[in-house]
């Protein structure tokens, strides 16, 4: 939690960053998908950067550590 009005900008100035960041990766990927594939039309193009998304290398249960887990989260008992 930002203890100052500086600390909540800085926060908020490397969250615009990480979006930012999205933001360039998913145009630099529909870049390439478009050169590797140049007959696919815009929406056969959206669609494999909608599949990559989901599954490219590295991220297949996500951006987290750890191991998947089930949502809910059960408690054992």
């Amino acid at each position: 939690m930002p203890r100052t009005s500086q600390d909540a900008i800085a926060v908020a100035e490397r969250m615009r960053l990480t979006f930012d960041l999205y933001a360039t990766g998913e145009v630099l990927m529909r870049q390439r998908i478009c050169r590797e594939n140049p007959n696919l039309s815009p929406a056969e193009i959206e669609a494999r950067l909608a599949a990559w998304l989901q599954t490219r290398p590295g991220a297949e249960h996500g951006d987290a550590d750890g191991r998947p887990g089930s949502w809910p989260r059960t408690r054992k008992a």
